[in-house]
């Protein structure tokens, strides 16, 4: 049987008042658990930031070795080069001229000069060279860049 000191209207105020109450445990719980999920938010980007800059070191550190081998194949490439010339100059001075001999020779010589130089400069100067050279002479660094273009999709084309 039913209480006949509690009238309806008083079941009302009781049933929203425990509304309420539900509805403010329910913000109070999403407000912990928003502040819960923030914490964790910043634990883990910061986790992930430092992941990528570990990440980002140990690439500037790979880049770095494989330049400076790049840097030193391509010096004794030249030096290689000059040092077949210069092997060739006397066939050359046979065959074509004494004259022609002479400018392999030149050539030969400022080929071994230039590898010298390559090999003596660390990779932090070659890079400020080159940043000179393009903004003393754009005109013809765009006229390189486009020739060495060319060659290198000559080179690697499919046939």
């Amino acid at each position: 049987m039913v209480d006949p000191t509690i009238s309806a209207g008083n079941g009302t105020e009781s049933a929203k008042n425990h509304f309420s109450k539900a509805v403010e445990e329910a913000k109070a719980g999403a407000q912990a658990f928003a502040s819960e999920l923030q914490g964790e938010c910043k634990v883990r980007s910061g986790e992930a930031k430092d992941k990528a800059g570990a990440f980002a070191a140990d690439a500037k550190v790979k880049a770095a070795g494989y330049a400076e081998e790049g840097k030193a194949k391509a010096s004794q490439a030249i030096v290689g080069v000059s040092k077949l010339i210069d092997d060739n100059a006397a066939l050359i001075d046979e065959k074509v001229g004494v004259k022609y001999g002479d400018y392999a020779r030149s050539a030969s010589k400022s080929l071994a000069d230039a590898g010298t130089r390559l090999n003596e400069k660390s990779i932090e100067d070659l890079g400020e060279d080159t940043k000179a050279f393009v903004r003393n002479s754009p005109w013809q660094a765009l006229g390189i860049a486009a020739a060495t273009g060319f060659v290198l999709s000559r080179l690697f084309r499919g046939k």
